[in-house]
């Protein structure tokens, strides 16, 4: 069973991205009032995620019956391209691009429902994902969480098999074995290239290598900046959280000073109180030395000589 904290990190990727922030801020700051700082830290990790990112978990939060759905079919086709089972295959990549289309319409619905009709969405990079998710379990266990911050792609699902360069005709055994043992067997061989095309082949691959190797370098090029990215963002996030802090501690320590304030303040107004009182009586008790030191002079006064 999820925790607490599970299902509100699930409600924070379920909400549209551009008040992650603020949620996410409030959530961390409930989870410190309530002296739970495993559940604030938690939470102070999470990243906001893109709207493709937001749009994918929205499906898997809320349908994951289809993401299911997505990840047998994903397993079926690597079965399929294994045993390079060609219709199979085929047959299998069209029911790919149903269940994608059909995914990428549903969470649309979702992702408006919960944003409004008037909402920008990336759908293209949606689709990508979802197709990503079919090649790959590694991001097909990142869909099924519900937690994607960015959206996947991918290239293609695995190497297309080589044609092979004979045609076997009908009333040829359909054992190799068998073939070659048997002399009237008809077999059709294609033509061989030409040196000039197998020259031409082969500046081909040629180029097809080095473009393989300049695209592996601009990849490794992009993925150290993206981590490099990762990393200033997750410093930003960590330096804004630090100030963040901060200021909520100055708040706190402003908040003790002005109660203090209002209790000194307080204080002096009853000091100020008890001196008029004293003032009072020490008026009383002056007029009543005068009369008394009246009366006795008039007493003595009065004595005879």
């Amino acid at each position: 069973m999820p925790s607490a904290t599970d299902e509100l990190i699930q409600r924070l990727y379920s909400e549209p991205p551009d008040g992650f922030v603020a949620a996410r801020t409030a959530a961390i700051n409930e989870a410190k009032q309530a002296g739970d700082r495993e559940a604030a830290k938690r939470l102070a990790a999470l990243k906001k995620p893109t709207v493709a990112a937001w749009v994918v978990n929205l499906l898997a939060l809320r349908r994951p019956e289809l993401i299911e759905e997505l990840v047998e079919l994903s397993s079926a086709l690597r079965e399929a391209q294994r045993g390079l089972q060609g219709d199979q295959l085929r047959e299998l990549t069209a029911q790919r691009r149903q269940v994608v289309s059909a995914l990428v319409g549903a969470a649309r619905r979702l992702a408006v429902e919960a944003s409004g009709p008037g909402a920008k969405l990336p759908l293209g990079e949606v689709e990508a994902t979802l197709t990503a998710a079919l090649a790959e379990p590694e991001v097909a266990a990142q869909v099924r969480t519900g937690r994607l911050i960015r959206a996947a792609t991918y290239a293609g699902f695995g190497e297309v098999p080589r044609p092979r360069l004979r045609l076997v005709t009908d009333d040829v055994a359909s054992d190799e074995d068998e073939s070659d043992d048997d002399e009237s067997a008809e077999v059709v061989e294609f033509p061989q290239p030409s040196s000039r095309e197998r020259a031409a082949a082969e500046r081909r691959r040629r180029e097809v290598e080095q473009r393989q190797r300049e695209l592996r370098r601009e990849l490794s090029a992009a993925q150290a900046a993206e981590r490099r990215a990762d990393e200033q963002l997750e410093k930003a996030e960590a330096a804004e959280r630090d100030a963040e802090h901060l200021v909520e501690d100055l708040d706190a320590e402003l908040a003790e000073l002005e109660r203090r304030r209002t209790e000194a303040q307080a204080d002096v107004a009853r000091r100020k109180q008890a001196r008029r009182a004293a003032e009072r009586e020490t008026a009383v008790a002056r007029r009543q030395v005068g009369d008394v030191q009246a009366a006795l002079e008039d007493l003595e006064s009065d004595e005879p000589d």
